[in-house]
């Protein structure tokens, strides 16, 4: 581990902000409470600079010390809430957490809402069980979208230039063998998604999973842009890749229903 650069307090300015969130994600990622002591080797730093940074945590409600060590705390709930509202979750007759669970009881696959908004990608909300630590798709900004079905149905809708500024920026790294990395295959591909309505990712990101994901029409509002996916196993996928597509394809009213500002 890296040693701290000072011993009796936290560095000033942004990495002192930076060690702050650090610390955060430190605890949010932990399966039960993180004593001060894990926390300062995680960190690499001393543990009265844990201290330091802990207390404003604490104050505003991101920890709680508990006697095992610190837990997230009780402003997390209202953040996650506000991350939901801010990508359209929770309108409409049902929540969209709840049309994610009845699509992966129609599907059996894993279900995701999924969004593009100013230039990230980002799953929302999912139905794989967050302590399923091997499962490749998980909530929160997608490194891989080139190589997801969610990435190419979003990044399929968007104009030209914004697609080539967001492959610019975030690049198209190869995961697997089957990863598509040629800008010019890649805009076949999604020429190929707007065809057909849906993308398909099989073994692109994770060779083990094949994904399947469609946009939600008329979903843009305010640059925002919404899909709804399935992943599965691939050799599940053969086997009944039309029940799943179906499944999907009739979710998809359901989701555009729900998202707030929907007639």
């Amino acid at each position: 581990m890296p040693s701290s650069p000072s011993a009796s307090s936290s560095p000033p300015g942004p990495q002192s902000v930076d060690r702050a969130l650090a610390l955060l994600d430190a605890v949010a990622d932990a399966d039960r409470p993180v004593s001060a002591k894990a926390l300062a080797r995680t960190l690499g730093c001393a543990l009265s600079t844990v201290y330091h940074l802990a207390g404003p945590l604490i104050t505003r409600g991101h920890l709680v010390r508990t006697p095992e060590g610190y837990a997230p705390g009780p402003r997390v709930p209202a953040l996650h809430r506000a991350y939901q509202r801010h990508h359209g979750l929770g309108g409409g007759e049902a929540g969209i957490g709840e049309l994610l669970g009845l699509l992966r009881r129609t599907s059996g696959a894993e279900a995701y809402f999924t969004a593009y908004r100013d230039g990230r990608i980002t799953v929302v909300d999912t139905t794989a069980p967050v302590t399923d630590t091997a499962h490749p798709f998980v909530p929160g900004a997608e490194a891989r979208a080139h190589a997801t079905a969610h990435g190419k149905a979003l990044l399929a809708e968007l104009p030209a230039a914004q697609r080539r500024r967001y492959l610019a920026v975030h690049g198209m790294a190869r995961f697997t063998e089957r990863t598509i990395t040629s800008p010019e295959r890649f805009e076949a591909e999604l020429a190929r998604v707007r065809e057909r309505g849906f993308a398909v990712s099989v073994g692109e990101a994770d060779p083990a999973y094949t994904c399947l994901a469609t946009v939600l029409p008329a979903a843009r509002r305010d640059g925002v842009v919404h899909a709804v996916s399935v992943s599965l196993p691939t050799d599940g996928f053969r086997q009944r890749h039309g029940a799943v597509r179906a499944a999907l394809a009739r979710a998809v009213p359901l989701f555009t229903a729900a998202l707030p500002g929907a007639p």
